[in-house]
């Protein structure tokens, strides 16, 4: 039989662990102790009802199978121009320079009147109010000041939750959502009860190999060693 030693923080976390059961079983101890040595903290994937043995392991086994995120491209595009080479009047704020055309809004005299009435640099008061002051131009040597080249769209990589469809701007966001959203923790002692979930194969292979008989009586022979345990190690013997 292979030795165990138990000792320093694991130990101080088995017998708290014990202090707090009403009925300590063997197994539900041994599963508590496996979690703590081998750094466990399952979780399940609800979607697909699997549990894996970490975050970061589901993280890597769901974008292994391509059903974490893809990569995709967006149009970035821009509005019309405010001005352009068939304007023929504008409609200026003095304070910021906001322009409005004759041809590219339907009613640029109520915008600039609107415009001008909350704008934040607009400081001039009149009968308590801010002032309606701004400026009208039919001259094309002032509007074309005004015209701009048209930006093209700009194409931009971002992506898309497989799970979703929603958009991230960088794969960490995706990952980070995935994990706050769609994974749920679960002790490793209620994994061997679970019905509706089954662990994934990887981690399944970590159950098969740490719940062999032996090891599980290195695990009591071990903690035998030590008075606060002799209880429970008593009272496990005395069941089997």
């Amino acid at each position: 039989m292979s030795t165990l030693s138990i000792t320093g923080t694991l130990k101080a976390e088995l017998i708290k662990y014990l202090e707090e059961q009403n009925s300590a079983e063997l197994l539900d101890t041994y599963l508590f102790f496996l979690e703590k040595k081998f750094d466990l903290h399952p979780v399940v994937f609800v979607k697909d009802k699997i549990i894996y043995q970490n975050a970061d392991d589901a993280v890597a086994k769901v974008t292994e199978e391509g059903k974490l995120w893809h990569k995709t491209e967006i149009k970035i595009g821009y509005g019309p121009p405010s001005i352009n080479e068939e304007t023929k009047k504008i409609y200026i704020c003095p304070f910021t320079g906001k322009v409005f055309g004759d041809n590219t809004h339907p009613n640029p005299q109520d915008a600039i009147y609107d415009w001008v009435s909350k704008c934040p640099e607009n400081t001039e008061m009149a009968g308590g109010v801010k002032a309606k002051r701004f400026f009208i131009s039919e001259d094309p040597e002032v509007i074309k000041n005004y015209i701009k080249p048209v930006k093209e769209p700009v194409s931009k990589a971002v992506y898309s939750s497989a799970i979703t469809g929603k958009l991230f701007n960088s794969k960490e966001a995706v990952i980070a959502d995935f994990k706050k959203n769609y994974l749920k923790p679960i002790a490793l002692a209620e994994v061997q009860s679970q019905k509706r979930f089954k662990p994934h194969e990887n981690f399944l292979v970590l159950f098969q190999e740490q719940l062999q008989e032996d090891k599980i009586e290195a695990f009591v022979e071990a903690l035998a060693q030590y008075e606060e345990f002799h209880p429970y190690v008593s009272e496990w013997v005395e069941e089997e």
